[in-house]
């Protein structure tokens, strides 16, 4: 199989407002497709808090940067629910199409402990460790952006197998 090329694009992309990652994902693919003309992928993530009902949400990144991990210990301030999900959607368009690839993980808000990652890491521990305490390597194979790369890449790579079969 050959090689795939993979090129970083800084596009500022609208700000979409749904509370889908997934319909978020499309828009911005739909979006970049039609001012690159070339396939890409783009991504969306969410944080949702279970006793917050569901917030952040797809607002994730506008909380960080405003309320910041300090303000969302501030929310959750003698609350004893501390469940929580990441969902990244991973969305490629290629002029014919435009696929959405999903991947989560649960855990848990909690004070922050780690050095490492960036966000939420510091706070959202995944049994038993934080995102910022697990080594790099091992974060990116179960993270939910990870899970989402792999699920995409295990459809990419079968559609480009059984185009070679085909020829």
């Amino acid at each position: 199989m050959g090689k795939l090329d993979i090129e970083y694009i800084n596009l500022e992309c609208p700000e979409f407002k749904k509370n889908d990652v997934e319909e978020i994902a499309r828009e911005k693919a739909r979006f970049a497709f039609e001012y690159l003309k070339k396939p890409l992928i783009v991504d969306d993530t969410a944080l949702h808090i279970a006793a917050l009902k569901g917030f952040p949400g797809p607002y994730a990144a506008y909380v960080l940067n405003t309320l910041g991990t300090d303000g969302i210990l501030k929310l959750m301030d003698k609350i004893t629910d501390t469940k929580a999900s990441f969902v990244t959607a991973i969305a490629y368009a290629d002029g014919d199409d435009i696929k959405v690839f999903t991947g989560s993980i649960d855990g848990y808000i909690v004070q922050p402990r780690g050095t490492g990652g960036f966000g939420y890491d510091p706070i959202f521990e995944y049994k038993g460790r934080t995102l910022a305490e697990l080594p790099l390597h091992e974060k990116n194979t179960i993270s939910h952006r990870g899970r989402a790369l792999t699920a995409f890449m295990t459809w990419l790579l079968n559609k480009k197998s059984t185009k070679s079969h085909k020829s």
